[in-house]
Order: structure tokens, then sequence, then C-alpha cells
């Protein structure tokens, strides 16, 4: 039978790993398969810009700190990484997924988006979408668009109207 220190250590880890899941606004697994330390210290200072952090822990602790938190559906073998983004969950997913772009072996398993299990699929689809700040320069453009053309239009309508008063 495993040592109680052991059994301890090892539950406070669970205990810690799932305190940091309760409040994350991502979570993804992804299978790290060949990568060197370089590249994980490159990639660890990308997702430290965006507040996340990368983390390895044995997949039992994985399993019983994402029970902890409630979370099922997500599958948990092999070799995998966990990607905790702390304050948004768009900046860290575009981080794994363009390594995933420059790395075949390095694979996105699932996660969760703000208290959502999602598919590598669904990530992958998230993570290719523009900036929040590229999609709100979209809106604005073309909000400024439709309010043009109604300025245009309703300064014809004056001159029409000034033209028939004349």
């Amino acid at each position: 039978m495993a040592n109680a220190k052991i059994i301890n250590k090892k539950e406070e880890e669970v205990n810690a790993l799932a305190e940091k899941m309760k409040d994350a606004k991502l979570i993804l697994l992804a299978e790290y398969r060949g990568i060197n330390v370089e590249d994980v210290t490159e990639l660890r200072a990308k997702l430290r810009k965006s507040n996340s952090e990368y983390k390895i822990t044995k997949n039992n602790i994985t399993r019983r700190a994402l029970e902890k938190c409630g979370i099922e559906g997500i599958e948990v073998e092999g070799p995998l990484a966990i990607i905790i983004g702390h304050e948004e969950y768009l900046e860290p997913a575009k981080a794994i997924y363009e390594y995933t772009k420059e790395h075949d072996f390095y694979k996105i398993k699932g996660g969760v988006v703000e208290g959502k299990v999602m598919t590598a699929e669904e990530i992958i689809t998230l993570a290719k979408l523009p900036s929040r700040e590229t999609l709100i320069g979209m809106l604005a453009g073309g909000l400024l668009g439709t309010i043009s053309k109604l300025a245009v239009a309703l300064d014809q309508v004056r001159l029409q109207k000034e033209g028939a008063q004349v």
C-alpha cells in the first residue's frame, strides 16, 4: 500500500490543480510527444504574455482535478500538457494552435472554455477566429460605413427639400 506521505502529497497536487482549474477561462489538454526543452521554453514564454501557464502533471492527478471541478468528457491519455488560461481563452488557444501548425507531433486533445467542454476541432475553430481587437475594428468599420451612408442620404433629402422650397 502507498505511503501516507505520498498520498497526502498527491492529494495536495490534485487540490492545487483543481483550484487553478476552477477559476480558469481556458483549460486545454495537448499531447506533447517529441517536444524539446527549447520549444517548451518558447511556448511557455508566449503563454505567460497572456497570463496563462503550461504544466505537465501525471494523468491521474489531472483526471482527479478535472473530476473535482465537475468536468467530465475529456479524454486524459498519453503524455499530456495542461494549458490554463486565467484571464482569457483566445490568446492561449491561438498560441497553442500556431504551435501545432509548426510541429506535426504536437496535438490539441480537447479542453474547457469558460466551463464548457470542447473537442479539439471546436478549440481549433475558436483559435482561428480573429482577435477581439480585430473583431471590434471590423464592427466599428461596418457601423461607420452604414452611418456614413445614412448621413449622405439625409443630406440628399435636405438638399431636395431646400431645392423644393426655393
